[in-house]
């Protein structure tokens, strides 16, 4: 699949680049190129083979839920700069 110098020219303003006459010529056979060695994979035979999410076994890696005792408010607003019933204060953003 040849990808045409007009081609490079919309992908070049989607990405917001400036580029030479000469950088278009350059990157349209580069990504000619890259464009036909993906196509190999369009030769290959896939009738037999089963679609798969993942390339290794998907395991949990989560910790089991446990219910433990959180750290005491005062504590905890015993760092705050300013507290106010019972709460952080902080700027008022707009």
């Amino acid at each position: 699949m040849a990808l045409t110098i007009k081609k490079v020219e919309h992908l070049a303003i989607l990405s917001r680049l400036t580029l030479t006459d000469e950088e278009k010529e350059s990157f349209a056979r580069q990504m000619s190129d890259i464009l036909e060695y993906a196509d190999k994979l369009n030769q290959l035979d896939t009738e037999n083979i089963e679609p798969m999410v993942y390339i290794l076994p998907a395991l949990n890696v989560f910790r089991e839920d446990e219910v433990i005792p959180s750290t005491p408010r005062e504590e905890l607003l015993a760092n705050a700069s300013v507290a106010e019933d019972g709460y952080f204060k902080v700027p008022k953003i707009l």
